[in-house]
């Protein structure tokens, strides 16, 4: 269902309903773009928490444009979800010169993409849902209330007392510029003729700036005690006051309180699409996503609170606003999903999911809601938080499978969902594949891992032949000079360093650590995610195997084991989203991990996830 300005008021109790009888929510934004290279690119061995700070500085300033949520609600007597999904277009319209005015950033290759997929933009910047943060909508029901206070002193006997400038600071009316003089006598004179012989109720007063206003408040109420004062603004925005006649200082109360319910109505307007947020943060429902973590930030930056600079302050103030977050990438990666979900791509993944071993799960949409079933929408909001949730209820009824006897559907609630809780997809992370919000984040031996600079004609080849006497390497070019190197062989880490320190002429080699601290090094990692992108082309899975076959790498993290991340965007795995600059990827062979057993009542031998032997 499409949700805008115009409609959006009307829709909101579906939208609570909806949210309070779920049984989990899907939610996936667009957003005006994903990232900004001059604070730096993911790195293929960024700890969590440089990750965060990453996003954080770089991808903030960009909007969400479009918000999709959709709600599955189970039904037990149909053995099927009824979902309700919703398609928000947000945009932060100022109501007034007192409300935010927020200026963003947009990336050239996510709106060409969007335009690509059919995203309407003059929707969104004609019909699109404003919001206020908390703090925001606080600010403004001050300024309110300190205008009202401010109006009130206007008919006090201190205000109006010609002494009154004496009897204390703010107090007294404003002494009248000369320049302004002739145009309040105006302004005198039209009120007169308007009280004393004509028959209409209303006048309405030029248009004026602010501080003529506050003279003609201040002057008025002055010299007028039946007339009533009210700000309005005209077709152009132009603003204007409207004088009424009144019948006594009853009716003025009775204006005054209508004026200001108006007013604050006005604010309640404008906290928008807010309320939706907050709606699914009080709910404290499961909230599912898709490669969700820039969806996450982007959600809480914008709708409720700017994020912390500490890493572990947005940990406790993720699991305060959003308690319950599964990411199906996360686990589309990992065992036992992985064997048979060879790309985990969004769209590619429902379509694994309509195959054996899977099933898909079966939905319904009640009456005026969007059949998506019949609809390839993909980067609509709203059809792509409907895949997520239906791709998410395939997926865990695929672990009632393994039960015994097995089960065919499995609660949101279930211990065989729990593993996945609260665990976000890190885009092109091979060593700690996900942010942990319950607890501390894995960590990873990086001993093994090289910085490397050479000459530009430099190819994969001439790197790895240099690690040659030590095994296999993963190559992760950073541009035509610079590279990271991992060594496959971790134990040889120490000898590989050695021996290339005494070799080295035409080329540098840096342990990743000492890559990071150093003065030099942190300039490096600046400068390369800058603007220097890799020119020369190099195949994805150019891989330097001595056997026949090339293998993937397979990346152990404790309980999971996540395959190889897809090398593209953090906010989108979209094969077809442009991106700024992608880090290639040279790998050389694959890892063999143990399994641990996640379920109580399923057998030693019939393992889930598997837990890695190194760390």
């Amino acid at each position: 269902m499409e949700v805008t300005r115009t409609n959006f008021n009307e829709l909101l109790d579906d939208i609570s309903n909806a949210i309070k009888q779920a049984s989990f929510i899907a939610f996936d934004a667009e957003f005006t773009g994903l990232e900004d290279t001059k604070q730096g690119h993911a790195l293929p061995f960024d700890t969590p928490e440089e990750r965060y700070t990453k996003l954080r500085k770089g991808s903030l300033d960009f909007l969400v444009l479009q918000f999709g949520l959709c709600t599955f609600k189970y039904d037990n007597k149909k053995k099927r979800h009824i979902a309700q999904p919703f398609n928000f277009y947000v945009f932060p319209k100022p109501y007034s010169r007192q409300a935010p005015d927020r200026r963003f950033m947009c990336q050239s290759s996510s709106i060409d993409f969007l335009v690509s997929q059919g995203f309407d933009f003059n929707k969104v910047f004609c019909e699109g849902i404003p919001y206020l943060t908390p703090t925001q909508e606080n600010t403004l029901k001050d300024t309110i209330e300190q205008k009202h206070l401010l109006h009130a002193q206007f008919s006090s006997p201190a205000f109006t007392s010609p002494h009154g400038q004496d009897i204390g600071p703010n107090k007294g009316p404003i002494a009248i510029p000369d320049d302004q003089k002739s145009f309040i006598n105006g302004i005198v004179d039209q009120i007169s003729i308007f009280m004393e012989k004509s028959e209409e109720e209303s006048l309405n007063l030029p248009v004026c700036n602010g501080f003529q206003r506050k003279l003609i408040y201040q002057t008025v109420r002055n010299k007028f005690s039946a007339v009533h004062l009210e700000a309005k603004k005209g077709e152009k925005k132009d603003r204007y006051i409207c004088v009424t006649k009144i019948s006594g200082e009853e009716e003025m109360k009775m204006r005054e309180g209508a004026k200001q319910a108006a007013e604050r109505a006005e604010i309640d307007d404008a906290v928008g699409f807010s309320k939706v947020v907050r709606m699914l943060s009080q709910s404290g429902k499961l909230l599912v996503g898709h490669n969700m973590l820039l969806d996450v930030m982007h959600t809480i930056n914008q709708f409720h609170f700017p994020l912390p600079e500490e890493y572990e302050d947005f940990k406790s103030m993720t699991k305060c606003i959003f308690p319950k977050l599964v990411d199906t990438k996360l686990m589309a990666q990992t065992h036992p999903f992985k064997d048979h979900i060879p790309v985990s791509v969004l769209g590619d993944l429902h379509k694994t999911l309509s195959f054996k071993p899977f099933e898909l799960a079966e939905v319904e949409f009640p009456k005026g809601y969007t059949n998506y079933n019949d609809n390839d929408k993909y980067h609509e909001a709203g059809y792509d938080a409907f895949v997520t949730g239906l791709c998410f209820a395939s997926m865990k009824n695929f672990l009632g499978s393994f039960q015994k006897p097995p089960k065919d559907f499995v609660s949101p609630s279930s211990p065989l969902v729990e593993p996945f809780m609260n665990k976000l997809f890190l885009m092109r992370n091979f060593e700690v594949p996900y942010m942990n919000l319950n607890g501390a984040d894995l960590t990873a031996n990086r001993d093994h891992v090289f910085h490397m600079t050479f000459p530009k004609d430099w190819k994969s080849n001439d790197i790895s032949n240099l690690f040659s006497a030590h095994g296999n390497v993963q190559i992760f070019w950073l541009d035509d000079t610079t590279a990271l190197v991992a060594l496959y062989k971790k134990e040889n880490s120490k000898s590989a360093y050695d021996d290339l320190q005494v070799q080295k002429s035409n080329f540098t080699i840096q342990k990743y650590k000492d890559f990071l601290s150093s003065s030099n090094g942190e300039k490096n990692k600046n400068s390369h995610n800058k603007s220097t992108v890799r020119k020369r082309s190099h195949n994805e899975t150019d891989i330097d195997v001595p056997s026949k076959k090339k293998k993937t790498l397979n990346v152990a993290a404790q309980p999971f084991v996540c395959k190889q991340p897809d090398v593209i965007s953090e906010g989108d795995d979209s094969s077809n989203t442009s991106n700024t600059s992608t880090t290639d990827v040279t790998m050389t062979d694959s890892t063999h991990n143990k399994l641990i057993d996640v379920k109580e009542d399923v057998k030693e031998a019939d393992k889930l996830f598997e837990e890695t032997a190194a760390w």
